[in-house]
């Protein structure tokens, strides 16, 4: 292991767990990207291979994605002094994640191909087919998995792994720079508050829920079918108050399931006390979790949606029962996970069955009496000094003795010299003495007698309900889903959101900003958005403070929740399915990105484009799609400062903008020269005047933007439209008067053209 350095993308809400290998191809093939990422706290690896431009923009989106604990990448792509552009770019844009490079030979694909063979669970096996020509995702989980075995000091065992290949084709694309100006997961103010869509909609129960949602928001939904089973299942959860409160109930006592699967899959290297208490452990916690599929079926017993029922079906698996009956036989019935160490402690040296192995009910035996003995130890010296003492335990300490009490209540304000190691904090005492301590070493040495021969047990027993094991990917699957469908309903039941529809226009009636709701006393001002095929390019004007940002703001967080399965922030929504969101801010100065991708974007995505650049609005004239709107600002006469004010509405509404030269308003408030003023009011006249002549719209213009929104219309009418006969009719003879009097208004200005 050789270079190492420390870079993040502050990108995660979470601890960091995952660690990612990358390589690149190198001469032709450079620009080719092969990843594999694993989740330490989850037993799935996922591989990626994909053709990335020079900016490397797909690598950086999908690792702020992953954001990683750690990136392993190829000595050969860090030489000093000869870095390649990808090693570069990540180390840049990952500031806080560890980089570790290990030898190129590591990176070899069919080691790679052997390990899927080897570790891939059988109902994933099919991703055999898909990864056989990629060498570079190949070639990236070897070098990973020969290199989490050696920092975690274990294998993975057979047919043990969940190993998915994920093309980018399944989802929409957000780039890192847009998840920030969205605060999506992290707030640009202040990243330790939850102002952000994630914080909007995080009602989750489980660890395994919040990963799911984080994963989601990132990575929205292009499926409508799916997206559309999610909102049936929001929709049930809504109006079935029984369900939702059952279901949440029983989601909130699972524990990570997924956390538990990753560490009943490793094999140790070697056995040691930490090794069998953690196994002792996750056997408990496994039986606590198996114990919740019974109840989790109740819940969902009436539910009538196609993917809830598919869900609750799934809990039916026979394997779930043989494990829990097998674990029986061997652990306590009352056996389960508790809060606090002293209880959890007491439930690993109790969790095997008596008369199961007789050397092991003699050492639980010898423990109780010392823990016995100790707690009689402390009421006699209680009652030696006629101190309020008791006995407290935590992991690190073991036990000691504790005390509140006002130090003048003490004999010369001081502990008797047999008590040592004093902490105090305000009235309350900690300490232990000499026969304690030697008390705590007996009892940790009967603890370890039992901890080996419990885990000699208990490792016996994995090895026999190992077979079964896989249905708890299932398992985790459900759960995880489930909380997040909760969680939508629960952020649902705090707001008047509704479910969106999906057709080729983004029309959106009375929609209002998620966050700004979570922040605001008062319900934000709520507006109105209608972009369709026809008008998809809106130039936004209006001053400073506006609203023009947030507007923008909220359309795509809207977009996102609806995508993910998500009721959304309106009176009524429709969306066109986005394959990927953008935002662009004018500050940015990497021309080379930014010049790359600007004009595709333009053409193939809805565009919102806010400005205070009024000349742009001119384009409106010779482009029939785009569409000029404002926000609406009104000015307030301030009677005691004899001085107008600004009052803002923050209502959108269409046309242009009526403030127009916002800098020479402040210019005019400031302390610089009125001659200065002056020259700049003359000079804008003149521009103003050469720009209005070059951009007078033409009769054949207006007859030809009358034609292209009939057309645009009918298309939109003919796809989407719900409307019965007559309404239809309706409809179509009002757009007929419409379009007769764009036409005649052509004709108007095509006489006076003449004249």
């Amino acid at each position: 292991m050789g270079y190492s350095a420390t870079s993040s993308s502050a990108v995660s809400t979470h601890s960091p767990s995952v660690i990612v290998a990358v390589v690149e191809g190198r001469g032709l093939a450079r620009g080719e990207i092969g990843m594999a990422s694993i989740d330490l706290k989850s037993p799935q690896i996922i591989l990626s291979q994909f053709a990335d431009n020079t900016t490397y923009a797909k690598v950086i989106t999908k690792l702020s994605i992953l954001s990683p604990l750690e990136i392993i990448m190829s000595n050969t792509a860090c030489v000093v002094g000869n870095s390649t552009k990808l090693f570069t770019l990540i180390t840049e844009n990952f500031k806080n994640v560890n980089f570790t490079t290990i030898q190129r030979k590591y990176f070899n694909e069919t080691k790679g191909l052997e390990y899927i063979e080897q570790l891939c669970i059988t109902e994933f096996s099919t991703v055999l087919m898909e990864v056989q020509s990629k060498y570079y995702c190949l070639a990236a989980v070897a070098a990973l998995l020969k290199y989490v075995e050696f920092i975690q000091n274990s294998v993975y065992a057979p047919k043990s792994l969940k190993i998915c290949f994920q093309g980018s084709e399944q989802t929409a694309m957000i780039d890192s720079s847009s998840a920030q100006n969205l605060e999506l997961l992290i707030n640009n103010q202040d990243c330790r508050n939850n102002h952000t869509l994630f914080g909007v909609l995080n009602y989750t129960k489980t660890p395994g829920g919040s990963r799911r949602l984080r994963s989601n928001i990132l990575e929205p939904l292009v499926d409508i079918e799916t997206i559309n089973m999610r909102l049936d299942c929001v929709q049930e959860l809504l109006q079935d108050e029984e369900l939702f409160f059952g279901l949440q109930s029983v989601i909130s006592r699972f524990l990570d399931t997924e956390q538990l699967l990753s560490v009943l899959v490793q094999i140790p290297k070697q056995d040691t006390v930490n090794v069998a208490e953690s196994k002792i452990t996750n056997l408990i916690y496994l039986k606590h979790t198996l114990e919740l599929v019974d109840p989790l079926k109740i819940a969902l017993r009436n539910c009538s949606t196609p993917l809830l029922r598919a869900y609750c079906g799934s809990l039916e698996d026979k394997r779930f029962g043989i494990i829990l009956e097998k674990i029986k036989t061997i652990i306590n019935d009352d056996a389960r996970y508790m809060k606090g160490c002293l209880n959890m402690r007491t439930q690993k040296c109790y969790a095997v069955r008596s008369n199961i192995n007789e050397f092991l009910d003699i050492a639980r035996r010898t423990y109780t009496e010392i823990v016995d003995d100790i707690a009689g130890m402390i009421s006699q010296l209680a009652e030696k000094y006629s101190l309020p003492l008791r006995t407290s335990f935590s992991s690190a300490r073991g036990f000691f003795i504790q005390m509140t009490t006002d130090c003048t209540a003490l004999p010369n304000n001081q502990l008797p010299s047999e008590f040592i190691k004093i902490s105090k904090v305000k009235s309350s005492y900690t300490f232990t003495s000499a026969d304690l301590i030697k008390m705590n070493e007996r009892c940790q040495e009967s603890l370890r007698e039992i901890y080996h021969m419990t885990y000699m047990i208990v490792c016996k027993l994995l090895s026999e309900i190992y077979e079964h094991i896989h249905c708890l990917y299932k398992l985790s699957d459900t759960v995880s889903m489930l909380d997040m469908l909760q969680s939508f309903a629960h952020a649902c039941t705090l707001s008047d959101y509704v479910r969106p529809e999906f057709t080729d226009t983004l029309a959106i009636k009375q929609g209002w900003h998620p966050i700004l709701e979570k922040i605001s006393v008062e319900k934000p001002i709520a507006n109105n958005t209608y972009i369709t095929e026809g008008s998809n390019f809106l130039i936004i004007t209006g001053p400073n403070m506006s609203g023009k940002s947030t507007y923008l703001k909220q359309i795509a967080l809207c977009q996102i929740m609806a995508q993910i399965g998500s009721y959304v922030p309106a009176e009524y929504s429709s969306f066109r399915i986005a394959e990927q969101i953008f935002t662009r801010i004018s500050t940015d100065d990497d021309i080379e990105t930014n010049s790359s991708t600007f004009m595709k974007e333009m053409k193939e995505a809805f565009t919102l484009f806010a400005t205070h650049f009024l000349e742009l609005c001119h384009i409106e004239v010779l482009y029939p799609n785009v569409e000029n709107m404002h926000f609406e600002v009104q000015h307030v006469k301030n009677t005691s400062r004899n001085k107008e004010a600004i009052l803002y509405t923050y209502k959108i509404c269409k046309g242009l903008t009526e403030e127009k030269n916002y800098g020479l308003k402040a210019a005019e408030v400031s302390s610089l020269p009125p001659s200065i003023v002056l020259d700049a009011k003359e000079i804008t006249t003149q521009i103003t005047r050469q720009i209005l002549q070059n951009q007078r719209s033409t009769p054949e213009m207006e007859r030809q933007r009358a034609v292209y929104h009939l057309a645009t219309r009918l298309v939109q009418t003919a796809r989407n439209s719900k409307l019965d006969p007559d309404s239809l009719r309706m409809y179509l003879s009002n757009l007929k008067k419409k379009y007769e009097t764009d036409f005649s208004r052509a004709e108007q200005v095509s006489g006076k053209t003449e004249e």
